[in-house]
């Protein structure tokens, strides 16, 4: 039983970290912001017809 004990022990301290690890991601870090430019060919937009 100590065995079983010791490695569900284990493995929630690794899930607390990775979910601390998340955790402090989504609060402290700041997504930066830019412009996107996408370019659409005029074919796709005004397509000829034949």
């Amino acid at each position: 039983m100590p065995t079983l004990f010791r490695f569900l022990f284990i493995c929630g301290t690794i899930v607390g970290l990775v979910y601390l690890t998340m955790w402090s991601f989504a609060v402290f870090v700041e997504p930066r912001e830019r412009d996107v430019t996408v370019r659409i060919p005029s074919e796709r937009i005004n397509p000829v017809d034949q």
